[in-house]
């Protein structure tokens, strides 16, 4: 049987009929939600545009720019402003998370303590050799700074109470130490004196904060 007498037999065939079927893959679910996509993305698009042009009709001039210009301007503006927001949002958060790691809360502390020869500190304040004063960490002066002013600083007059050897001693915040780690102290030589020998130069001690417990 030839390939013409075969169709002319079969009415049915696609190729005697001319009718299309479409391909299995163009009816499946999965087709018709790529399409029903397609077709809301093109129906948003169509009302963003319609929006944009009763909010900003295409032939106006905006500060002498054409809508598209003036829109690109916007655009650029407005993710700053958001770049700006996020950046100081994850700032504040990553002080927030530093401030955890610092001994700023009402446990006790333990730390190196060493003495200075006190002058005018941070804080502002003059202070002489036998003063009961204290010069924290600049980790920790500084994490908690309000502004450029260092007299301003949240930690300034605040007290805490140093134990060692079964003696204990208040002192007032009035510098910052810059080779102080975290929980380290500075103190004056009379300070010192009252705690331990001088000659120990340095030595291991605990601390904690008096009430009120700085809060920052």
């Amino acid at each position: 049987m030839s390939l013409s007498n075969s169709v002319m037999e079969n009415p049915k065939s696609p190729g005697a009929t001319g009718e299309f079927s479409l391909p299995e893959w163009e009816t499946t679910p999965r087709h018709r939600g790529e399409k029903q996509q397609k077709a809301a993305a093109e129906t948003f698009k169509e009302s963003l545009l319609d929006h944009l042009n009763r909010l900003m009709p295409a032939h106006r001039k905006y500060l002498g720019l054409s809508r598209k210009v003036a829109c690109i301007i916007i655009a650029v503006v407005v993710a700053a402003i958001l770049v700006l927001i996020i950046g100081l949002a994850a700032g504040l958060s990553h002080r927030s998370s530093d401030h955890k790691s610092l001994p700023l809360g009402s446990q006790t502390y333990t730390g190196d303590l060493t003495y200075y020869d006190p002058a005018l500190g941070a804080c502002g304040a003059t202070s002489s050799d036998n003063d009961n004063i204290v010069s924290i960490s600049h980790t920790v002066f500084d994490a908690v700074s309000k502004g450029s002013d260092p007299n301003a600083n949240p930690l300034c007059g605040h007290k805490l109470r140093v134990v060692l050897n079964g003696k204990s001693l208040d002192l007032k915040v009035v510098d910052r130490c810059v080779g102080c780690k975290p929980t380290d102290l500075d103190v004056t030589p009379g300070a010192f004196k009252r705690l331990a020998n001088p000659d120990l130069g340095r030595v291991v001690m605990s601390w904690a904060w008096l009430a009120p417990v700085p809060n920052t």
